[in-house]
């Protein structure tokens, strides 16, 4: 990744809340190149590897239950650019209008090879497909969709100096979110206005942290967390419209 220059930032990153962070980042110019070269390479590696788990998952998913094999929803990444991600597909067809964006325990929208595939984030690993082209890293914030970045602090926005990621610390913290959300009225509400700050506190704090040693400390902490098959589903649940 190239940080661009101060000047040539968006209006809603030019700010002072978020000019402390781009500091940081902007003395790890050369850190952010090899991290860049790390996702290409990687991603295209593990791509190759895990073709046959993708062709078996895909099958699984398209013969379970009505609609298409991957999720795609709008997300936010570097500079505030929408993307679509690739997921794989956990949850029913229109399930964006049998409930909220937010998921929580035993979700009756989640299909039973979505629990699976959730329970072990295998419906993350289409991600390397977005890892690959670059609008997510391995490491980095999670991406939330463009209405919840309507709500972020201008301090918050610092997050998006740099690519979203697959996973972070504060996705490692929260990764039983869900339970979390299970008791709560209005779901988006208390996502956005408590669970959300709580993470971006993780987020914001991470980014004075960047260094390689510490992104690979995270990877394996990811991994071995899926290891002890804990529920681990992702810090923000899915689903808007599958398409």
């Amino acid at each position: 990744m190239v940080l661009k220059r101060w000047n040539d930032l968006p209006p809603s990153l030019k700010t002072e809340a978020v000019k402390p962070y781009y500091e940081v980042l902007a003395k790890k110019r050369f850190f952010l190149f090899w991290k860049r070269l790390f996702d290409i390479t990687v991603s295209a590696l593990m791509l190759l590897v895990f073709s046959p788990i993708f062709l078996v998952l895909s099958l699984l998913i398209k013969f379970s239950s009505k609609g298409p094999v991957f999720f795609r929803q709008v997300r936010v990444t570097a500079y505030g650019k929408e993307f679509r991600i690739f997921k794989f597909r956990t949850m029913v067809q229109n399930a964006e209008q049998l409930g909220t964006q937010v998921t929580v325990s035993d979700d009756a929208r989640v299909t039973k090879i979505g629990k699976f595939l959730r329970k072990y984030r295998l419906d993350e690993l289409p991600q390397l497909l977005d890892v690959l082209r670059g609008t997510m890293s391995f490491v980095g914030v999670r991406p939330e969709v463009p209405r919840y970045v309507a709500g972020y602090t201008p301090e918050m926005m610092a997050t998006l100096l740099l690519p979203a990621g697959i996973t972070s610390l504060a996705s490692i913290r929260y990764k039983d979110e869900n339970r979390l959300l299970d008791a709560a009225d209005d779901v988006d509400e208390v996502y956005l206005h408590t669970v959300l700050p709580a993470k971006m506190a993780y987020n914001l704090e991470e980014i004075k942290k960047i260094s390689a040693g510490h992104e690979l400390w995270l990877m394996f902490q990811t991994v071995w967390t899926v290891l002890k098959k804990e529920d681990v589903s992702e810090e923000k649940t899915e689903e808007k419209v599958s398409v």
